[in-house]
């Protein structure tokens, strides 16, 4: 007889053997011993969670002669019939391949006739969302009042995509993905079944990678057993066959880029190459990592309880939690599912993965807010290591007049220069009227809408005095923050000290001193580009 693979050797024939999912498997058994049997169920739920399995046991449920608790008892005739298929009573149907209107009304016709065996006909609809509209329509009557003697059992991965007039029609069942410890208690029942010697810590690698399906793990146990035939399927045979890493290179990994180390990342990722491992394993891996990490870093004292690790990598993990933080960290799970998501349709996967690499340990390339908390640890990092190189503050250009004298400077005791302005001359304000549209583009937007209808006057000295029409054009400018802005902006462009006051024209009022008219025709305000201010 020809080899049967796990998960087909071992799918359970009764509810009792299901796993994971005792929300739903009580309420079937409950239906089937009340005798309050629905006409239309509607399965819903990831891969290898359990849906056609529980599908096929009611169908046999519903048609035994001799329930137990509600559960089929898998020896009376209609029993073997279904378990063997040979049962005309339960028709499966893929509905990714019979999807059109003409293979509904099939089933519509059929369900005209009563079994010739048993009490109920089952109709299986697998991945029923690929059904198409027409097909929908022409099952909704048939699902809504079928014969006494129908049962339409409905399973899909994609709950979303069906019709609410479908689902409204049915009873839903959502099953959930099943936990690990799930998982790894029933591949060690089958695997001392099978009389195969399995490490403990290769079980909850393969029921972690299964990803909440009972099938997918069975299907993973079933590939490692298949390659070391006859030997101790051990940690490391796992990884060798699923092409996974141990979690010591994702430990190296991130101790790299936490260090800005490029090199020493791109090497790390290199060897990972260099040795056939799985790229796009790897970075699955690593994100989960990750994820481990930040959920150490947030629950204090319960992370335990929530990661599922060795008490040995947990207190790794705590250790590399003191190292960084939570914002860098949603930064790294940021970038590394981008390229997880890119990398299943590239052609050049290690390229891609070097340039997340280098984002990572490099801040300064991006230029959203996210990045903005990487570049300023990085800032901090050096200040804290003496790295960061002291400015001294030059004078860019000085738009006073050509005769103006140098300033002083001050020198301090941390080698830092501050400028000591002189006081400004009447020519000196003039200058700055002429040339106000070069102080503007110093500010944001809102100040500059604020600033573009001021009139600018000045009373014969080292004074500026800005005069506005409108109230919350005053009000917005007239805080002491904005004030002294203006007179650093200035004094940073002209080497001067010069003096800003504002004042509120009423309506019909007008200016105290002689007004200064800017040259509207030489400056169109209306022009001036609006430079943002870095954050």
């Amino acid at each position: 007889m020809s080899y049967t693979a796990l998960y087909r050797k071992f799918r359970p024939d009764n509810f009792d053997e299901v796993k994971g999912q005792d929300h739903i498997v009580t309420t079937l058994k409950n239906q089937i011993k009340a005798d309050r049997i629905g006409h239309a169920y509607l399965f819903c739920g990831t891969r290898g969670t359990g849906k056609t399995t529980i599908a096929k046991i009611l169908a046999k449920a519903v048609n035994c002669e001799n329930t137990k608790d509600g559960s089929p008892c898998n020896e009376c005739p209609q029993c073997r019939a279904i378990t063997a298929g040979a049962s005309m009573n339960v028709i499966e149907i893929d509905a990714a391949s019979n999807n059109g209107v003409d293979n509904i009304r099939e089933i519509r016709d059929e369900v005209q006739y009563p079994p010739t065996e048993g009490r109920y006909k089952v109709y299986i609809i697998d991945e029923v969302h690929m059904l198409s509209i027409g097909a929908f329509n022409a099952l909704l009557k048939t699902l809504e009042e079928p014969p006494s003697y129908v049962i339409f059992i409905l399973a899909t991965t994609e709950a979303h995509k069906i019709p609410v007039t479908i689902l409204s029609r049915c009873q839903r069942y959502d099953f959930k993905r099943i936990s690990i410890d799930v998982i790894s208690d029933r591949l060690r029942e089958l695997a001392e079944r099978e009389q195969v010697n399995i490490e403990e810590k290769a079980v909850r690698y393969i029921a972690k990678a299964a990803d909440g399906a009972m099938r997918d793990a069975l299907s993973l146990m079933d590939q490692c057993i298949a390659f070391y035939l006859g030997e101790t399927l051990t940690y490391d045979n796992v990884l060798e066959v699923l092409g996974a890493v141990d979690t010591t290179v994702f430990s190296d990994m991130l101790r790299c880029i936490l260090a800005d180390n490029t090199v020493g990342a791109i090497e790390k990722l290199d060897e990972v190459v260099m040795s056939g491992r799985d790229l796009s394993q790897f970075i699955t891996d690593f994100t989960w990592y990750l994820r481990n990490l930040l959920l150490v870093m947030t629950s204090d004292d319960d992370a335990e309880n929530i990661v599922d690790v060795t008490s040995e990598r947990l207190a790794a993990l705590k250790e590399e939690a003191a190292m960084t933080d939570a914002d860098t960290l949603m930064r790294y799970i940021r970038i590394l599912s981008e390229l997880s998501n890119q990398m299943k349709f590239a052609t050049s996967k290690r390229v891609l993965a070097e340039v997340a690499i280098v984002k990572l340990t490099k801040p300064m390339m991006e230029n959203d807010i996210s990045s903005l908390v990487g570049r300023i640890s990085a800032i901090e990092k050096k200040i804290e290591t003496g790295e960061f190189a002291k400015v001294v503050y030059e004078q860019p250009w000085n738009i006073a007049g050509p005769e103006n004298a140098a300033s002083d400077t001050v020198s301090t005791g941390n080698e830092q220069s501050v400028k000591k302005l002189d006081i400004a001359v009447p020519e000196d304000v003039q200058y700055v009227v002429n040339n106000w549209d070069k102080i503007l583009r110093h500010f944001s937007g809102l100040e500059v809408a604020a600033l573009k209808g001021a009139r600018l006057c000045t009373k014969g000295d080292n004074t500026l005095i800005i005069q506005f029409t409108e109230g919350v054009s005053y009000t917005t400018m007239s805080e002491q923050e904005r004030k002294d802005a203006i007179h650093d902006v200035i004094g940073k462009e002209t080497g001067k000290d010069i003096k800003v006051d504002m004042k509120l024209l009423r309506n019909g009022e007008k200016p105290d001193y002689d007004f200064v008219e800017v040259l509207k025709n030489k400056i169109n305000m209306e022009n001036i580009e609006l430079v943002e201010e870095d954050i």
